[in-house]
Parts: structure tokens; sequence; C-alpha cells
């Protein structure tokens, strides 16, 4: 057994201001609008964005399955990166790791987003997945979608 565990890393481009960006994966009431894979709704956020801090958030699938992610932010450097632990309540999988990173260029924000320590391949991929349905949703949350 190798002690390397699947990881992913997503980039997207986003014209709008890493201010935007943050306030889109931090602020409770905007997460609320948008965050999820599909187009489900978001049913509640709590997010204590803070070293220490606990978040939690429940969204509905459009196949009507249920998911409450939850975790403990472990970094939080404002408009620049986001470090969290992942786990889902009921899931085999073992706690993993979130970072979204922002880096500023000409017209937007460059967001960078890993998620390691996935437990297998199959994780990895529904995953990935899943957050590239989230992340597509982010600039049409923002109003800045191509």
């Amino acid at each position: 057994m190798t002690d390397r565990l699947p990881s992913l890393t997503l980039v997207r481009r986003i014209k709008a201001p890493p201010a935007k960006v943050w306030a889109a994966i931090t602020q409770p009431d905007l997460m609320l609008q948008w965050w999820g894979p599909d187009a489900g709704p978001t049913l509640s956020v709590e997010a204590d964005v803070r070293p220490g801090g606990r978040f939690s958030v429940v969204f509905r699938l459009l196949n009507g399955d249920e998911h409450n992610p939850t975790g403990v932010y472990r970094e939080v450097a404002p408009e620049k990166k986001l470090v969290f632990t992942w786990d889902v309540p009921g899931a085999p999988e073992p706690e993993s790791l979130v970072t979204f990173r922002l880096e500023p260029f000409d017209g937007g924000t460059e967001l960078t987003l890993t998620h390691e320590r996935l437990p297998d391949e199959e994780a990895r991929d529904s995953h990935e997945h899943g957050w590239n349905g989230l992340l597509d949703k982010l600039p049409v949350f923002l109003g800045v979608a191509p």
C-alpha cells in the first residue's frame, strides 16, 4: 500500500477581483445562494472563517440526495488562501483537506482548488466532478460568466 493518497487540482480564471471571490467562498449568506455541485439548492451554511472555526454546508442534489460536508478551517489568509478539513458524515471516506488559493491577474482572479488525502481514485473522480460543478457555478453567481 502506498502512502501517496490521490488528490486533485482545478484551476479557474474568474473575471472578478479576489475580494469578490473570497466573499463568495467565505460568507454564509453568499454561499447559501450558489454552493453545491449542481443546480440543486443549498439548504444551510455555517462558516466561522478563522483558524479552528468550523463550517457545515447542507445541499440537495438534483437527484434528491442531501450531503452535509463539515470541517475545520486550518488556514485563513483573506483574499489569498483558505484551507479546511473536509468530512462528509456517514461517508466511508476519511477526513481530507481542501485548499482554495486566490491569485490576482489583470482582469480577475486565478482560483486554484486542491483537494488532498482522498482515499482512492473513485473518491477522487467523484470529488473532481463535484468541485467542477461548483466552480462552474461561481462565475455565474458572480455575474461574470463568459
